[in-house]
């Protein structure tokens, strides 16, 4: 079940083809640029926003042990206030508010939810494609952040309204599993 979700989760998102992705010259050329394409993650021409979610999945595993719980929560919320500044700079760089390749929204929101998340990898799997899911299908208050606000604050917003449903799901489960 959860493999063909995913499928269907790449599937949709491969067919928003990047028009244009940007270039490694693009992504050094400010830090904010090489911020809010996740590292380079975003620059993948297609599924950009998984290729995004998966880097922050395999980032979480390494720097998660470094902190304390505090401690990666004060990150978590630096690294989101940093990421509506990274994310508006580049989208007016880019020309496109939300461009395709920017993917710290998916980031630090999904960070978010593996750090909230009970541990294993069923759980971490399950998180994955719920937050993919909850990120293309936009459900209230997302749609509103992404069709109306169209600046750092409403791509950050967004995801992090797909943040807060998958969490949600993820409890309902962990409550029906109890």
């Amino acid at each position: 079940m959860t493999r063909t979700v995913c499928h269907f989760l790449l599937h949709i998102e491969a067919l928003t083809i990047l028009a244009k992705a940007p270039s490694l010259r693009f992504l050094f050329s400010h830090p904010a640029h090489f911020l809010a394409c996740g590292c380079g993650s975003g620059l993948s021409p297609w599924a950009p926003g998984t290729f995004g979610t998966l880097f922050a999945l395999l980032t979480y595993g390494l720097i998660r042990p470094h902190f304390g719980e505090a401690q990666f929560a004060i990150l978590l919320a630096a690294a989101y206030l940093l990421g509506i500044w990274c994310v508006h700079r580049t989208g007016i760089d880019l020309g496109e508010p939300d461009h395709g390749s920017i993917v710290w929204d998916e980031i630090i929101p999904f960070w978010l939810v593996l750090y909230m998340s009970p541990q294993g990898w069923l759980w971490q799997l399950a998180a994955f494609a719920l937050f993919r899911f909850f990120d293309i299908v936009k459900l209230p208050p997302a749609d509103w952040f992404d069709q109306k606000m169209k600046n750092g604050f409403g791509v950050m917003a967004d995801d992090l309204a797909a943040a807060f449903h998958t969490l949600l799901v993820i409890a309902g489960i962990k409550w029906l599993l109890n």
